[in-house]
């Protein structure tokens, strides 16, 4: 279909409000934290992108419970998850600590602009392979860190160093390095535990919907902190999940073996 019969077709029928309204209110959250990280106010940076992951979650749930789903919501949560979460996490790492790398010379200015950069298109490349994905997968699990915990990751790097008066070498390195981190788990085969098993109507134990409140608690007391842990614990969660699946995989295939011999 070309662009003037795609535009045509739109126009006819139109598109639904609420799910892309909130889509837009996410795409806006993740504008404001580049406006923010070029102001240097990197607090109000990451809480513009922790909004911007509340709404980003919640638009397709919207879509799903309300049968408003459509091609076009989809190819525009997309672009805003690009921008939020691909282009807003870069900009904030690099205006916080990797610009100055370039004190350090010439060569490690470039390195700080590219492991920006590196960040922006492994977030491309997750997205596109989601859309285009066609093979049958366990829904449990994510294939390579999502974009809005990889966001989280670095934007809250950035949001405990700031708190915390974090600088010189030490700082700079850590920064980059949580930064290619990222990347690398987004474009990664590692399998990542989704949630989606996880239903609002399903029923769990009380003690499993304490952990809820309690979160939320631990977050209002130190949010940096905690917000770095939490998004921390699970980019560690890909690589230990892919491991233990791996040598599962590995005892039962020696479990088989054994039995034929016998």
């Amino acid at each position: 279909m070309d662009e003037s019969n795609s535009k045509g077709s739109l126009k006819g029928r139109g598109i639904y409000l609420l799910p892309n309204l909130l889509t837009t209110g996410a795409l806006f959250a993740g504008f404001y934290a580049i406006i923010g990280a070029i102001d240097g106010n990197y607090q109000n940076s990451a809480i513009a992108l922790l909004i911007a992951m509340a709404l980003d979650g919640l638009d397709g749930r919207v879509a799903r419970l309300t049968g408003t789903e459509s091609d076009f919501g989809r190819e525009y949560d997309s672009l805003s998850d690009l921008v939020a979460f691909g282009v807003a996490p870069a900009i904030i790492v690099y205006q916080w600590g990797l610009i100055r790398l370039a004190e350090y010379g010439w060569a490690w200015g470039k390195i700080g602009w590219l492991a920006a950069f590196l960040f922006t298109v492994s977030a491309g490349l997750r997205l596109a392979r989601f859309n285009v994905s066609t093979r049958t997968v366990d829904r449990r699990f994510f294939e390579g860190l999502p974009s809005p915990p990889a966001a989280a990751l670095v934007v809250s790097t950035v949001w405990l160093g700031d708190t915390l008066g974090w600088s010189g070498g030490f700082a700079l390195f850590l920064c980059g390095a949580v930064t290619v981190l990222a990347a690398v788990l987004m474009v990664s085969h590692l399998a990542f535990y989704s949630f989606k098993d996880l239903s609002p109507q399903g029923r769990v134990s009380f003690a499993r919907f304490f952990v809820i409140p309690l979160t939320f608690v631990l977050i209002a007391l130190n949010p940096p902190l905690v917000i770095f842990s939490m998004a921390s614990t699970y980019a560690v969660s890909g690589p230990v999940l892919s491991l233990w699946r791996w040598r599962r995989r590995k005892l039962r295939r020696a479990d088989e073996g054994s039995t034929r011999k016998a």
